[in-house]
């Protein structure tokens, strides 16, 4: 043990004030209650973690319940893996347990809970040494027997043990581990992510290790390309397509469509903003716009190598890739449209396109805004190459002008306004309203007294 006070002082004063009162009342009552994990792991990166996960040692699980029932309320996560939440706290206490691999998949384990179980066994069932480490909340005394410290200071992803290939979900917490934390994987545990397959992941398991990977990591190619060397991206067909699928030289000289990917996800990374949802849309698009160029790419006869219609043909992969993370249809649906116009903003600009062809743009992705960030990551993407990007302060220049930069304009005319014109709902409302929005995409009105004035003269000339 190491006394690593200093590293307390790198929590929010908040969770440390009730992390210090946990661990007393379980040192009063003669237990054991020590901080583990991720949240060791980022103290020791100088990064604050936004939850605590402990273990607490002595006492039975009922008997943690009577002891916090004075001072906490908490929720019980599973009762078989003897886990408490504590109400109103980012806070997790868990009791020691063993696992056995019993069966497939993540669920296929006999585990025991066991309040006596030395730290140093209980370790044992982590993953990696880098979330083997414990200390003490109130003495700051850090319990390392797996070398974790050296580790993360160094830089090193290395698994704990054998036990290690019993939960395969592992091969992509070391993806998104290497990518957050810019770790380099040892050989012996690229070797044992090898011998590993997916059995029955879950892929809600799956998505939320993507979802780690694209919101949090640094370096993303070296996450990427962690699948590649392991051969974990046959799981993902749609990507390992990408690898060898060669790109004209001159426009691409940084390599195949794997490596120009691997560069555009770093290039995003850099770019992201904080909204969860609006990164992750973006950053899957990014990850998926040129899945259409393995089927599209050929050599034409003057030699060069084109791959002609590949941004809609990525929608099919793009789908296929996106439906083995999730079934979470509005992101399919708002990545899809990114995908199949990542090159608009530059076409866009060399035609200098109209007010009513930006507003169609909007309606048809949603948010130009996003499509800029994800063409303005492709043409980074081509390193040795620098090129300005004047198309993408300009698009967005233009949306602005027209109100559609973070979202798609909403027709004016609606159906209510037909209605009260006398019209009875029924099959000739879409045309008369399609005919509208069409008006008021090219600019004939941009409000109501505008779009009804226009609806008036439109049901006079049908007459």
């Amino acid at each position: 043990m190491t006394d690593r006070s200093d590293l307390l002082d790198k929590l929010d004063s908040g969770l440390l004030e009730t992390a210090v009162k946990l661990a007393t009342i379980f040192k009063e009552k003669g237990g054991n209650l020590l901080l583990v994990g991720g949240s060791v792991r980022d103290l020791i990166l100088n990064q604050s973690p936004h939850e605590l996960d402990f273990e607490a040692r002595g006492p039975s699980l009922e008997e943690i319940k009577e002891w916090l029932s004075k001072d906490f309320k908490y929720d019980e996560v599973g009762k078989a893996f003897g886990v408490l939440r504590i109400k109103g706290y980012p806070i997790e206490i868990a009791l020691p347990r063993t696992e056995t691999k019993s069966g497939t998949g993540h669920k296929g384990f006999d585990v025991q809970i066991d309040p006596d179980l030395p730290f140093e066994r209980a370790v044992q069932r982590r993953d990696f040494t880098i979330n083997s480490l414990g200390l003490c909340p109130l003495t700051g005394q850090l319990l390392d027997p797996c070398d974790g410290y050296s580790d993360i200071h160094s830089r090193i992803l290395r698994h704990i043990g054998p036990a290690f290939c019993e939960d395969p979900l592992r091969v992509l917490r070391g993806m998104q581990f290497i990518a957050r934390f810019e770790l380099t994987p040892l050989p012996e545990t690229v070797e044992i992510c090898k011998s590993m397959n997916m059995e029955d992941l879950a892929p809600e398991r799956i998505f939320e290790e993507w979802k780690k990977l694209i919101l949090k990591g640094n370096n993303l190619s070296d996450g990427l390309n962690f699948l590649k060397d392991t051969n974990w991206v046959r799981y993902f067909p749609e990507l390992a397509a990408l690898i060898g699928c060669n790109q004209d030289p001159e426009w691409h000289p940084e390599g195949d469509v794997w490596i120009h990917t691997l560069h555009c996800m770093n290039a995003f990374a850099k770019g992201r903003t904080g909204d969860n949802w609006e990164d992750l849309v973006v950053g899957f698009a990014v990850l998926c716009h040129d899945l259409g160029k393995p089927s599209t790419t050929k050599i034409d006869d003057d030699g060069r190598i084109r791959s002609p219609m590949h941004e809609p043909l990525g929608e099919e992969p793009t789908r296929s890739f996106l439906s083995r993370l999730t079934n979470q249809v509005d992101l399919h649906e708002q990545v899809v449209p990114l995908v199949k116009r990542h090159l608009t903003p530059r076409t866009f600009f060399k035609d200098q396109a109209s007010d009513g062809a930006v507003r169609r743009l909007a309606r048809k992705v949603g948010r130009i805004d996003r499509l800029v960030r994800v063409a303005a990551a492709d043409i980074a993407g081509r390193p040795p190459r620098n090129d300005d990007f004047p198309e993408g302060p300009w698009l967005l220049d233009r949306a602005e002008e027209l109100k559609v930069k973070d979202s798609a304009p909403d027709p004016i005319v609606l159906g209510r306004h037909l209605i009260d014109r006398g019209l009875k709902p029924g099959p000739e409302f879409s045309p008369i309203l399609e005919q509208c929005f069409e008006e008021q995409l090219d600019g004939t009105f941009q409000d109501v007294d505008g779009g009804l004035s226009f609806l008036d003269h439109l049901l006079k000339s049908r007459d």
